[in-house]
């Protein structure tokens, strides 16, 4: 094939990404990328040279219709990027981001294109049109506007210039994060295995034999092998190597450190947001977001800050009590609170997280997901066919979805669950294709990322309270893929302080009586948990929010006020370290994602000023949870699920989501659940 990385997909499901040719045609990637751009141009070209009047059709759906191919070959440069990156991909990413960038300024800057979608957006017709296609039209112009096409001369030139610059510098901080992931691994002796659990212990084994270190236990340099370690192994000073290694990444003064650049990256954004006349960053990344301005989204967070860090005072006194009265003789340090807040935790309400974990099996979780999904959203999932559908990693398993009611096709599902080598860390979801109408309907292709360590042959993963929660909320981006109903392309986009409203709701599930009492089995005896321990976890529901909630509002606030501030200058740590100090954080735990490592914020800006988002939609998902406990069927009601889906998932971003919102709930949502949640005292 000439072009496969172009080509129409094949195979079953309205056609599927050939994901099992992904290592042949890796070396195609930079002559499909070049020949999509060309073609994407040619299309837009096409729009401009219309001598038509500019309408609705051949202007705003021309541009919703261009660009297929090069979607295509983005969905293999995502895996890529994420998934199986290599040293191959990432000398390729460099050589080509510049090259992308150009290829964007040439559209987002192309003053022809613009004056044809602003003569759409203020002519008369748009009245005339449906409500989802009025916003399409506003979201369309405000993504030129907002993005540099009104300029002129050679502010267009300098413009075009930071864009490209900030793409390189976005692709070094990432493969340099990924590179201190990839080149810290501590690996222990049986002597250094001291209050690991078994399942930890295992997992760890399995690590370093896949590593060549047969013999060895492997702690990676990720969360999900790092917080376990944290939480169980009575080995003090390992604690801290590995705290250290994980909380250093981007930080340690080498080939990989990512100070200077972000130090450059917070500059460059700043002078290009000066071009479209905003004071700051924040200032141009909240406008269209449900916060509106920097000084709502402060507001909210500095509203919770208080409580978050009054609560880390309580628990570091029960840590420390616990810890003297042991005879450790220690102060508690960062590398100490996951450790005696496990001792806490067992000594106020005898509850032992590790016991807990001996009910939470990976596979049986997902059909817990799957189970929430049939009641709530009408979802069937089935496996599809061994090898009708290729993936690109032996672990990648793919589902059908469909109505439970009708049958009908909605589309597929991929989980790429587990860590390995070149896959970036964290847990994302995504979609390969989604769901519109303007051309004939389309299915949804999502997938769900995690990285889980990976057990031995044959036995059960089993994973922590907390990463099963993160597993429901990452699935509930897939359902809000799935659910779409929209028409246009641009509307399955989102508003992001919004979209991870619906994520973080779902999480809500998992500690419904239907989960607990048919999923949460024993992975050896499959005894349902018992019940006199479920209602320690309920008791225990708010345990540890100090800490939950500091760690992520140290990384939020500094988010938005690196971005609010004048760059020029800046020594990042030192700003990190004031800062923190003048909100008196608390000195015995990190930032949930300290400054040099911050991937949300400096690996592109999809999060960048925005890391508030998780609070702001917070507000929404604790006021949502709090209308299906009262509801008459709990939280599994059939009239209140239905207004969900109808409300705040299809919709996509087809309906303002303050709009939405209301439609669903009947007013705005309130800030008392959000704290009551959290166990905080509401504020007046």
């Amino acid at each position: 094939m000439k072009h496969p990385l172009l080509a129409e997909w094949s195979g079953p499901y309205q056609g599927v990404p050939a994901f099992d040719e992904m290592e042949d045609i890796l070396p195609r990637l930079k002559d499909d990328l070049r020949k999509g751009m060309a073609e994407t141009l040619a299309e837009i070209d096409a729009i401009t040279d219309n001598t038509e009047p500019a309408t609705f059709e051949n202007t705003i759906v021309a541009l919703e219709r261009s660009g297929k191919a090069l979607d295509r070959l983005f969905t293999y440069w995502g895996i890529w990027s994420s998934n199986m990156s290599s040293p191959e991909f990432r000398d390729i990413q460099k050589e080509m981001v510049p090259e992308l960038s150009d290829f964007e300024s040439k559209i987002n800057q192309n003053k022809t294109l613009f004056a044809r979608v602003r003569a759409v957006y203020e002519g008369a017709a748009v009245k005339s049109l449906r409500p989802d296609q009025q916003r399409l039209v506003k979201l369309v112009y405000d993504g030129f506007a907002r993005n540099g096409a009104p300029l002129e001369g050679k502010a267009k030139e300098r413009y075009a210039e930071i864009e490209k610059q900030l793409a390189e510098l976005y692709t070094t901080f990432s493969n340099n994060l990924l590179a201190d992931e990839e080149n810290y691994v501590h690996y222990l002796t049986e002597d250094q295995l001291s209050g690991l659990p078994d399942s930890v212990i295992d997992a760890a084994r399995a690590a370093a034999t896949a590593a060549g270190q047969d013999g060895k236990y492997a702690i990676l340099n990720t969360r999900s092998s790092m917080d376990p370690f944290l939480t169980f192994s009575d080995e003090r000073e390992l604690r801290e190597k590995v705290w250290r290694t994980y909380y250093n990444r981007g930080d340690n003064g080498d080939q990989y450190d990512n100070n200077a650049l972000i130090a450059e990256i917070l500059k460059l954004r700043d002078e290009r947001v000066a071009l479209l006349g905003y004071d700051n960053y924040a200032q141009w990344r909240l406008e269209d977001r449900m916060a509106k301005t920097p000084e709502q989204a402060m507001d909210l967070m500095q509203a919770v800050w208080p409580a978050a860090i009054a609560r880390v005072r309580e628990e570091v006194a029960d840590m420390q009590a616990i810890a003297d009265a042991s005879g450790a003789g220690i102060t508690i340090e960062p590398w100490d609170y996951r450790y005696y807040a496990e001792k806490v935790r067992k000594a106020k309400y005898d509850l032992d997280s590790d016991e807990v974990k001996q009910y939470l099996q990976l596979d049986k979780l997902r059909e817990a997901m799957f189970y929430v999904a049939g009641r709530l959203f009408r979802f069937d999932f089935t496996p599809v066919p061994e090898g009708s559908v290729p993936v690109f990693h032996p672990d990648v398993k793919v589902w059908e979805v469909t109505n439970s009611d009708t049958g009908e096709h909605i589309g597929l599902w991929y989980l790429d669950p587990f860590a390995r080598k070149g896959k970036r860390s964290g847990a994302w979801a995504t979609t390969y294709r989604s769901h519109t109408t303007f051309d004939g309907k389309e299915n949804v292709l999502s997938a769900n990322n995690s990285n889980f360590t990976k057990g031995a042959p044959g036995e059960p993963v089993l994973i922590s309270w907390d990463d099963a929660e993160t597993y429901f909320h990452e699935f509930g981006h897939a359902l809000h893929y799935l659910s779409s109903n929209v028409a246009y392309p641009t509307l399955n986009g989102g508003v992001r302080d919004y979209t991870e409203f619906q994520s973080q709701l779902l999480e809500n599930w998992l500690s419904t009586d239907e989960v607990i009492n048919n999923y949460l089995v024993h992975y050896e005896t499959g005894e349902p948990i018992p019940a006199e321990l479920i209602a320690k976890i309920k008791k225990a529901a708010t345990f540890n929010e100090g800490f939950k909630t500091t760690e992520y509002l140290a990384s939020a606030l500094i988010d938005m006020k690196l971005h609010t501030i004048d760059p020029e200058g800046l020594d990042v740590d030192k700003f990190e370290r004031e800062t923190l100090a003048a909100l008196n954080m608390p000195k015995e735990l990190p930032m949930r994602h300290r400054t040099p490592q911050f991937g949300h914020a400096f690996s592109g800006e999809g999060y960048s000023a925005g890391y508030y988002g998780y609070m702001w939609a917070e507000v929404l998902t604790a006021d949502a949870a709090e209308a299906f406990e009262q509801a008459p069927g709990g939280f599994y009601d059939e009239d209140l699920a239905a207004r969900l889906v109808e409300h705040l998932f299809a919709v996509r971003n087809a309906v303002d989501p303050a709009e939405a919102y209301r439609a669903f709930r009947g007013r705005d949502a309130d800030v008392a659940p959000l704290m009551r949640s959290r166990g905080f005292p509401v504020p007046e």
